[in-house]
């Protein structure tokens, strides 16, 4: 997996050094719900579908290629989970990190004041809410220890500045364990399988660019 993140990193790294004296960059606030339930049929602000919040800073580079653009955040996300134990009361689950979504986008105009775009991309979750956690201790960022997912969504932008969107968090593991096979796997049994995961979330975001 190292390998596999390195090579991103570099190719993007390249590809926006390549592009910058073209590319737009906007920078922005954004914001939303993890939701362990979603339907076209429920209300998704309904407490039972909720599991948890995030927010943070945000930007977005826009390439001079038709339609690619690239966005990365750095949020707080929380998040909870419910734990079945057979003969004893469930307990519930909370989860508190620091997530730092890197996702690569596609979009097309509706015309002068909206555009559609599709994303997806890599996530990475470092645990803040550990009780041995500490801000200043610098092993606690190391980046094996973070956990790793995988983000697929749609979204719409409004007159170049408001983003609704909606994706799919799909939880792989710990980035030291995960490799790019197992990461695909987990992504084709979670989507085309349809198999369930309680780490899993739905995400509905708002965000706002300056």
């Amino acid at each position: 997996m190292k390998k596999v993140i390195t090579m991103f990193v570099l190719a993007a790294g390249m590809l926006l050094t390549a592009t910058s004296a073209q590319a737009k960059i906007d920078f922005g606030v954004k914001g939303g719900l993890n939701v362990t339930n979603m339907s076209l049929s429920s209300d998704v602000l309904d407490a039972s579908n909720r599991a948890g919040f995030f927010f943070g800073p945000t930007v977005k580079f826009t390439l001079p290629i038709v339609g690619l653009g690239v966005d990365a955040s750095a949020l707080y996300d929380q998040r909870s989970a419910k734990v079945e134990n057979a003969g004893e009361e469930d307990k519930t689950i909370k989860q508190q990190q620091i997530a730092i979504p890197v996702n690569l986008r596609y979009g097309f105009g509706l015309g002068d004041l909206a555009s559609l775009y599709f994303f997806g991309g890599p996530q990475w979750g470092i645990n803040v809410g550990d009780k041995n956690f500490s801000w200043s201790k610098a092993s606690n960022y190391e980046f094996r220890k973070s956990n790793f997912s995988v983000n697929l969504g749609a979204g719409l932008m409004l007159a170049s500045h408001l983003q609704l969107s909606a994706n799919y968090n799909i939880a792989c593991g710990k980035t030291a364990d995960v490799s790019w096979s197992s990461a695909v796997s987990t992504v084709s049994d979670q989507v085309v399988s349809k198999s369930k995961s309680r780490n899993n979330s739905w995400q509905v975001s708002l965000a706002y660019y300056f």
